[in-house]
């Protein structure tokens, strides 16, 4: 678990770059007042290197012991905007990323998950929950860093079980964080009395340059939270004062939008809107700051005595201000993000199948990835849901021509030949997509998920075929016949076939809103269509040995067809079968 972000050689790499340059850097201070620039340059990108890397790892980690969970709440959005705000910091707090709550808003909202005012409060959210990492970094535990790492190693190196290697990756990723902060720390020390040096991290004190600066290297670190846990860094040095550190994690808010607005460069409008909701709040929340962060840097001031406990606060107060001051006004700023954003216009060709969720940029983010393969899924049963619901009207409706139910200038058959056509390119596609997705870094539940949406689209594939094989077949025997099936025979298809697209409307519930009740419910039904199933086709011998003349004539056809609507039947509940050994997930009422 969390291969490409552990080894031994990288970390015994990582001791061997801090030991080494602590020791030549005492051994330089000993025998010479001069800075070196080799240290210099290998204790800050080393350093900084070992924060970022553990970092990531942290965060992975985090996601990694939450599992589905963090997905799952927010898929239970209300329209509540308090209760967004709550949800999105309660959710970045956990995987330590406002930019991956946001990149999961994107999905969510791209899938018509949620709608684009509910994901305004939790991008407010998610900004109080960034600051959590901030607060953390600004203790004093630097000392403890390599003991974080010992035990973080052991654990995941020698648990057995998955959870507490995830949660061994968390404390290494800390560990790491820690111990790159002491060697930057370390390093900078000599630059103090750099002149050079000093005029740089003065400059910072200007809003304009500290607020560039911090969005530059987030938008290139792509974390408001590395950011910051920098800047803390230098602080805790004595490199940076509370004046320049107050423009840079200002910036660093305007930097963070870059990761959603690159995940909403393919997506929906909806999505699209998303990615611009946060940029205007940040930018905004930005603005309303800068013009008094003299004023703002002496109301920190009195929080605490310690200047990077100071900056971790500076962070937290921003976001929580921001957050009460843009709350009242969500509606308002969705209505003119949607009157400069409207709604395209788009005229899709219904005769050619179009992907509309698989973003191939999600790939390396499983819980999206899943998402959007859900979304796309859906999609394909609604698609399965309409050729399902026109496959008995040859049977039991007397017209010699069947106009197709979508395309008016198609008949039947060649309508549902569009669509077989069309699923058929749309499960490949989908299919391709989780496999690559199953190569990432995966939690137990995630594969498990993967493996589950994987046997659905192939169940899918199976029905599609059936009705490709069968289909053409059986209206062509009906042409060749004289008679029709019986009254009776008629109303037991007719009955049979509704129940068959229930079951398949409860499969396409499920898909829409992760509704786990509707599977639930389709297995309860499995038993009771069964019974009808054999009902209808008892009757059915019983007129054919009273030799009632069209079920006599209709044998074979009838037969056929009953077969072909109990097969399909069979793949929904296998489908809902595998859905339903996924891990249990609260109902929806």
């Amino acid at each position: 678990m969390l291969k490409k972000y552990f080894s031994i050689n990288f970390i015994f790499f990582c001791f061997v770059l801090g030991m080494t340059n602590s020791l030549l850097y005492g051994a330089n201070t000993a025998g010479s007042s001069g800075i070196s620039i080799f240290l210099l340059i290998t204790g800050l990108f080393g350093g900084m290197g070992m924060f970022l890397y553990g970092m990531e790892m942290m965060s992975d980690g985090m996601k990694m012991t939450a599992g589905n969970s963090m997905r799952n709440i927010l898929e239970k959005l209300t329209s509540n905007k308090f209760l967004a705000v709550t949800v999105g910091a309660l959710v970045t707090m956990v995987i330590q990323s406002s930019s991956a709550t946001t990149v999961m808003l994107v999905s969510f909202v791209n899938s018509g998950l949620i709608n684009f005012s509910q994901a305004l409060g939790v991008i407010l959210g998610s900004n109080i929950g960034s600051t959590v990492t901030a607060q953390i970094v600004a203790f004093k535990v630097t000392d403890y860093a390599l003991l974080l790492i010992a035990a973080g190693s052991l654990m995941a190196l020698f648990s057995k079980k998955d959870n507490i290697k995830n949660i061994g990756f968390v404390i290494l990723g800390f560990g790491l964080l820690f111990y790159g902060m002491k060697v930057m720390s370390d390093t900078m020390k000599p630059l103090r009395s750099d002149p050079t040096f000093n005029t740089i991290l003065t400059s910072f004190e200007n809003p304009f340059f500290g607020i560039i600066a911090g969005a530059v290297f987030t938008a290139l670190v792509q974390s408001s939270s590395a950011t910051t846990g920098i800047v803390i860094t230098l602080a805790s040095g004595g490199s940076i004062t509370l004046e320049a550190g107050i423009p840079l994690i200002l910036g660093a808010n305007i930097g963070t939008c870059v990761t959603a607005l690159l995940a909403g460069l393919n997506a929906s409008r909806d999505a699209k809107r998303v990615a611009i909701g946060h940029v205007t709040f940040n930018v905004l929340g930005v603005l309303l700051f800068c013009f008094w962060i003299p004023t703002f840097a002496d109301f920190v001031s009195q929080t605490s005595d310690n200047i990077p406990r100071q900056i971790a606060n500076a962070h937290t107060i921003f976001n929580i201000m921001a957050t009460v001051v843009f709350i009242p006004f969500t509606s308002y700023i969705s209505k003119i993000i949607i009157k400069y954003f409207p709604d395209e216009n788009i005229e899709r060709d219904i005769n050619k199948p179009a992907i509309l969720h698989l973003d191939e940029n999600s790939i390396t983010e499983p819980d999206v990835a899943i998402n959007n393969a859900h979304a796309e899924i859906s999609g394909v049963v609604g698609l399965m849901e309409r050729v399902v619901g026109s496959i008995v009207l040859p049977f039991v409706n007397e017209k010699d021509k069947q106009i197709d139910v979508e395309n008016a200038e198609l008949d039947l058959q060649a309508g549902m030949q569009q669509r077989i056509e069309k699923i058929a390119f749309l499960n490949h596609n989908i299919s391709d997509y989780l496999l690559k997705t199953s190569r990432s870094e995966l939690s137990p539940n995630q594969t498990e998920e993967i493996y589950a949406l994987l046997s659905s689209v192939n169940y899918l594939d199976s029905m599609n075929n059936i009705v490709k094989l069968r289909f053409d077949s059986l209206v062509n025997s009906k042409s060749n016949l004289k008679d029709s099936f019986s009254d009776q025979g008629k109303e037991e298809i007719i009955d049979y076939h509704k129940k068959l697209l229930k079951q398949l409307k409860r499969l396409n519930k499920f898909f829409e809103k992760f509704d786990r009740s509707k599977a639930e419910k389709i297995m309860s039904k499995i038993e009771k269509n069964k019974d009808i199933e054999e009902k209808y086709r008892l009757d059915h011998f019983q007129r054919v040995s009273k030799n009632v003349a069209e079920s006599v004539a209709t044998h074979q056809l009838h037969i056929d067809l009953l077969a072909m609507l109990k097969q399909l039947n069979i793949f929904i509940e296998l489908i809902a079968s595998s859905l339903l050994k996924l891990e249990e997930k609260p109902q929806s009422k």
